[in-house]
């Protein structure tokens, strides 16, 4: 008797586990988890750290919690994260662009131009931001600098963000972008001579995911590529993910919900909202195959919770033959390239970005 009502519904527990375990989580990476070393070493206790902690618990943490715990609404987030880009005074010079008739809606961004660019070098910018918040003026502290150390122009997109468009829609508005910027720079039309792609956070899975797409569909590729903590495993297998919450006060608000919920939850949710599994190298470019793909440096922080996509991504990558190089700081925020007037580690961290690009001829 007691079998005769288990059975029904052992059958689909099981369903269930085994799409979960073959079809959404995808093969183990474990193997990848490797001991890297730490490449620059930061002290916990200096002013510039103690500066971006507080900042962080003022503008993340204390507004996701709220008054009264009420969760901050999208829209004051999205204003937040573009003052950042507004309130300050740059060297660089910004003109605002609209790519029309590229299978996408209109998509504007702006120009970076440091005084002497080259605008036949293109660096194309991914933000990050969760695909909910952001913008190429949200991220002109970096472009900006990228601009200044390289001597080249960078390009970055106002993609369209979530959750008003679907996931896929900033996939498709970085590849438009992709193309768009290999025929023409700040004057109009004109012919690319050296290209490099780089972005952070949801901006690195763009940018990782986008140099995967170029390479499949015979596109000239990118001669480097820099990522800043990248999401490279929308399965959130890795180690540092529930590892290094504590001392992560940037993605703290963002992912402490999702890591109370049950693995099976987490990704049968993510499958439902975004129409992708999460393992489809769409959306997990750790999940491709990782050959044939322009030299990628990787610079994250050892404190960070996207620590070991960063470690993971460079080693699978590696060992694929590409030129993959990873970078780490410690005691750093995610993203901490961004906090260029707090850190002097950011500029450390473009700096290195701008002698890889260097290195492969993106340099004026």
């Amino acid at each position: 008797m007691v079998y005769q009502l288990l059975f029904p519904l052992a059958v689909p527990v099981a369903a269930v586990a085994a799409i979960t375990k073959f079809h959404l989580k995808g093969p183990s990476l474990k193997k990848y988890d490797k001991p890297v070393d730490l490449h620059f070493n930061s002290d916990p206790n200096s002013k510039g750290v103690k500066d971006v902690s507080d900042y962080l618990i003022e503008k993340f943490i204390k507004p996701a919690q709220g008054d009264g715990g009420a969760v901050e609404k999208l829209s004051a987030k999205r204003e937040r994260f573009e003052q950042g880009g507004l309130t300050r005074k740059f060297p660089s010079k910004f003109t605002r662009f609209t790519i029309k008739d590229m299978g996408v809606p209109d998509l504007t961004g702006e120009w970076t131009e440091a005084k002497g660019a080259d605008p036949n070098k293109r660096i194309l910018y991914l933000h990050g931001g969760a695909y909910t918040v952001g913008s190429a003026i949200s991220h002109r502290a970096i472009t900006s600098q990228l601009s200044e150390r390289t001597g080249c122009v960078v390009c970055a997109i106002d993609y369209r963000l979530m959750p008003e468009n679907s996931r896929s829609a900033p996939m498709e508005d970085a590849r438009a972008a992709y193309r768009w910027v290999l025929e023409n720079g700040p004057k109009g039309p004109a012919p690319i001579e050296k290209f490099a792609i780089s972005g952070d956070s949801a901006g690195g899975n763009l940018t990782l995911t986008t140099i995967n797409w170029a390479r499949d569909a015979g596109m000239r590729q990118a001669d480097a590529i820099a990522v800043l903590s990248p999401a490279t495993d929308a399965t959130v297998s890795s180690p540092s993910i529930k590892g290094n919450f504590a001392t992560d006060l940037m993605l703290q608000p963002l992912v402490g919900p999702l890591l109370k919920l049950p693995t099976w939850v987490l990704l049968w949710g993510s499958w439902r909202q975004t129409g992708f599994r999460p393992s489809d190298p769409k959306v997990s470019p750790i999940y491709d195959h990782l050959r044939d793909l322009p030299p990628i440096l990787v610079q994250a922080s050892e404190t960070e919770m996207l620590r070991d996509d960063a470690v993971r991504y460079v080693a699978k990558a590696k060992a694929a033959g590409t030129d993959a190089r990873l970078q780490l700081w410690n005691h750093m925020p995610h993203v901490f390239q961004i906090f260029d007037e707090m850190l002097p580690e950011a500029g450390d961290a473009l700096q290195e970005i701008a002698n890889f690009f260097a290195e492969f001829g993106v340099k004026k």
